[in-house]
């Protein structure tokens, strides 16, 4: 009889351990969803960043073709009607043909990982945890939506309010795996609703401050446009109010953030999300007075945007771990 009940507690532990087991390789891949994510912002800046927006003029083809071509003997006999829709240079550039074209694929592949989510979600949460699946649906939405909104844009010859509304659109998917990953592991810190509060208001500020900052994006890229993409060192004299209200507020955001890492010391459990929320902070400013002190380099554009969402990321997370 001892010798049965054994075996039994020795079959419940080892079921327990393969449900953690594979438990942990769901949340494994959620994770690298959500680098993945990232990695399209990221891949999205550097577009921005060197004027390839309409390197691939037409979607989802790129010059027709479903491989881009290298060079203008791959060309489309009909290759002027796309030149056209360029205002860039108005001829082919295979460098900025391909750095739209892996911004594309990027975003595709992550579209393909979202749906194994999806899948991988529907048949092993959807009777234990269904809001689990729930999530994961409308992170695949999310990206589907966002595709189409892709597309919108390359239609739109990059009209800067479609651009913007992708942009936000990538950054709000970021918060889809961690919501998944709270609902597997919901070990919660039992917080007063002070801490609750200062946290709300500080995400709450950096995300009007990025939206604030996609407005000035918008007018760097009007401006930029009008100077042909040269004289940067004018660039930040032409902007206006808005421009000061982002500069402003940031003053806002960093007494926020600072408040909010000085009130959740007492909280050894959010040591780690306090870490990664004062790295990128300080990581977004040191990219923001780099884009005012030094002229606007191309390359502190796509960082500044990504450290930012990071950082919103960052204190949602942070939300998240609250009780």
């Amino acid at each position: 009889m001892i010798f049965m009940r054994a075996n039994l507690c020795k079959l419940r532990l080892q079921y327990l351990c393969n449900r953690m087991n594979a438990y942990t390789k769901y949340i494994r891949y959620t994770w690298f969803v959500l680098g993945m994510v990232f990695l399209v912002i990221l891949a999205g800046g550097v577009v921005r960043m060197t004027q390839s927006g309409m390197g691939c003029p037409d979607w989802p083809k790129c010059f027709g073709r479903w491989i881009p071509p290298v060079n203008e003997s791959q060309l489309p006999a009909d290759f002027e009607k796309y030149l056209d829709r360029q205002d860039i240079d108005h001829s082919f550039n295979p460098y900025h043909t391909w750095i739209e074209y892996i911004n594309r694929l990027l975003g595709a592949i992550l579209g393909l990982l979202t749906l194994v989510h999806m899948i991988w979600s529907f048949k092993k949460f959807r009777h234990t945890k269904p809001s689990v699946v729930i999530f994961s649906f409308l992170m695949l939405a999310a990206v589907a939506f966002q595709g189409w909104l892709g597309k919108m844009v390359v239609d739109a010859n990059l009209h800067v309010v479609k651009v913007t509304l992708h942009m936000i659109v990538a950054m709000l998917i970021t918060l889809f795996p961690l919501i998944i990953i709270s609902r597997i592991v919901p070990e919660k810190i039992p917080a007063g609703k002070k801490i609750k509060i200062i946290a709300g208001i500080a995400i709450f500020t950096v995300l009007l401050q990025i939206v604030l900052g996609t407005q000035v994006r918008e007018q760097i890229d009007e401006i930029s446009k009008s100077l042909s993409y040269s004289q940067r060192d004018l660039w930040i004299g032409r902007l206006d109010n808005i421009f000061i209200i982002h500069r402003s507020f940031s003053w806002l955001v960093a007494l926020n953030v600072f408040v909010l890492l000085w009130q959740s010391q007492i909280y050894p459990g959010l040591k780690m999300h306090r870490l990664f929320i004062f790295s990128f902070f300080l990581l977004t400013a040191i990219a923001g007075l780099i884009m005012y002190f030094i002229n606007i380099p191309a390359l502190a554009q796509p960082l500044h945007l990504l450290f930012a969402s990071l950082l919103f990321t960052g204190i949602f997370s942070f939300m998240l771990k609250l009780k």
